[in-house]
């Protein structure tokens, strides 16, 4: 399992990174990313603890770490602003928390994220066609979400990606240790998404594909 959207304590999750990485490890993960949630108000210490995590858990645990953010109710305005911020900060993996049908996350955040610098728009609810292309001009990865609410828009994805073709990926959005999946589960969870089961190879690979371009050492899937 490679999951590149989970939360620790650093922001709104249950665990330490160190124990979400080792509970990830214990169940056949390869590559988990730490994306805790940020604004202006926190970003430079999420970034600076995780990067500083990250590294310690790469040197000492099998699984490997990918430090990264998740840019959350921010503005839309201010995404193109803080997704640099991060970049520069260092944070490897940038998410945006899109417009997910279950939380008022201001309208036009999924456009003006696709327009900015990211490597993924997370569970973004009624993703219209328009940012669909953008997607898939820019190879931006559109997330379907194993987490509950945020995985009700899942097949309206997966029918646009069949249409534009955009890099498609699954993440928990993990917030406890109860969230983290198994491989099998994993491919469950994308053939009820809609995904034919021929092709659920191609959404696993994403996954690898991006994990592998942000990782600085390598590992074995």
């Amino acid at each position: 399992m490679i999951d590149l959207h989970t939360h620790t304590l650093l922001s709104d999750g249950e665990l330490l990174p160190s124990e979400l990485a080792r509970r990830a490890d214990e169940i056949g993960y390869k590559v988990i990313a730490f994306t805790d949630h940020i604004d202006f108000s926190n970003i430079d210490d999420v970034v600076s603890a995780l990067i500083r995590v990250c590294e310690k858990i790469n040197m000492n645990f099998r699984i490997k770490t990918i430090p990264g953010v998740e840019i959350t109710h921010v503005n839309p305005i201010d995404i193109p602003i803080i997704s640099k911020i991060a970049r520069n900060l260092g944070a490897k993996i940038i998410v945006v928390h899109g417009e997910t049908i279950v939380e008022p996350v201001a309208k036009g955040t999924n456009k003006k994220a696709l327009e900015s610098d990211i490597d993924i728009l997370a569970h973004p609810g009624i993703l219209s066609e328009d940012e669909a292309k953008i997607a898939a001009e820019k190879k931006i990865y559109i997330e379907i979400s194993a987490r509950k609410g945020h995985s009700l828009s899942n097949g309206h994805i997966v029918r646009l990606w069949y249409e534009y073709g955009f890099p498609l990926i699954l993440n928990t959005d993990t917030h406890s240790p109860e969230n983290l999946i198994t491989d099998d589960f994993a491919k469950k969870i994308i053939i009820s998404s809609g995904v034919k089961v021929e092709d659920v190879n191609k959404v696993v690979h994403n996954s690898y594909i991006l994990a592998k371009s942000k990782l600085d050492i390598g590992f074995e899937i």
